[in-house]
């Protein structure tokens, strides 16, 4: 007796948001589209949601008080961007992308880099395949918890305070995550890192729980790391590194250095995981609201394509996702590319290119 069929059918919440977040989280539909007109079964029910600045100057908040709930009964959120020059940047995140992320426990930030073909790269005598990392951060607890105040405002005396927390359960999850991450590639190995030499409580605890992590999985090989003893590393010995893992404050600036040096953010991508799948998971391309280019049809498209692979992977279509890794790296070795990179293309003709080579992929 034949199985049942599985269902393929894939609700998206769309949250374009700020800047760029429109035109390429637009561009990203229109990718996905083509990808169901090319997979026998798949399917995609967008919902949009107008949440962000805009609906912030409308309304006094960057989504509604149920917006969470809304959220919920999706399988997985393609987010753009956050964040506009007339409001205060700690409003728009804390308004928007971080109670999402924490509100649906999203605990893993993956940041997958590499060098694309046809993408220079800063690096000197580094191409393709010199650099091909996994960065996994800590996304719901360490230096952005939250937690903090001000007392004394606006006097000579003002104290402000900035508290990360680390929790054993925070610490111990993303670790034994970050494990599994690696023991998944070839290489089978991870650098953790850390600033235990001078944070000697949070981190000494994210040093030993990594020690004790590492007895689960002796086929993986580690080292640790100093942060800042990492961005010389990542800079000079690129091909050193595999997966890598850190705390929220640490990944979050050591993934924008990872992007520079894989060419431009404008190609990194970036998944918020729920890994126990309790909750939908958030994909979204690293570059931010980027205004000075906002509305001149110039802006990459590539990290929130690269992002969509996350995604067609996170909800098990592995060969729709190879099918638009595929297409990307076609069209970059092509040489069709926006000027962040290095080319003249457009976001439109660059978009066009990705799904012209989709419905020429023969796999």
């Amino acid at each position: 007796m034949t199985s049942p069929a599985r269902d393929r059918t894939y609700k998206i919440a769309a949250i374009p948001a700020d800047g760029i977040g429109p035109e390429v989280i637009g561009a990203g539909l229109e990718v996905l589209h083509a990808l169901q007109q090319r997979s026998d079964g798949l399917r995609f029910e967008i919902t949009q949601f107008d949440w962000g600045s805009d609906y912030y100057r409308k309304h006094g908040k960057m989504m509604p008080e149920d917006g969470l709930a809304q959220l919920r009964k999706h399988d997985a959120i393609y987010f753009g961007a956050v964040g506009t020059p007339d409001i205060a940047d700690h409003i728009t995140l804390w308004g928007l992308r971080l109670p999402i992320c924490q509100g649906f426990d999203q605990y893993a930030n993956v940041r997958p880099t590499r060098i694309l073909p046809g993408i220079p790269t800063p690096l000197r005598d580094r191409g393709v395949g010199d650099l091909d990392w996994v960065i996994v951060r800590e996304n719901s607890e360490g230096e952005y918890s939250g937690h903090g105040g001000r007392a004394h405002r606006g006097l000579p005396e003002e104290v402000a305070t900035e508290v990360a927390i680390f929790t054993r359960v925070g610490v111990t999850r993303i670790m034994r995550f970050a494990f599994r991450i690696a023991q998944s590639r070839p290489r089978k190995l991870l650098t953790v890192v850390t600033k235990s030499n001078a944070q000697r409580f949070g981190l000494v605890l994210w040093d030993e729980i990594a020690a004790e992590v590492s007895t689960e999985f002796p086929d993986v090989k580690w080292d640790k790391v100093l942060v800042d003893a990492m961005t010389v590393r990542m800079t000079l010995h690129p091909e050193s590194l595999d997966t890598i893992v850190a705390t929220n404050l640490h990944a979050d600036i050591l993934s924008d250095l990872a992007g520079a040096l894989a060419g431009s953010l404008g190609v990194a991508p970036t998944a918020n995981i729920d890994p126990e799948r309790r909750f939908p998971s958030m994909f979204e391309p690293i570059h931010g609201s980027a205004f000075d280019i906002t509305g001149k049809g110039i802006a990459n498209p590539i990290a929130s394509f690269w992002t969509a692979c996350q995604m067609l992977d996170h909800l098990g279509e592995p060969e729709a996702s190879a099918r638009l890794m595929k297409a990307i790296e076609t069209v970059c070795s092509a040489g069709s590319s926006t000027p962040d990179v290095g080319g003249t293309a457009t976001t439109r003709e660059v978009t066009d290119a990705v799904i012209k080579a989709i419905f020429g992929s023969n796999t």
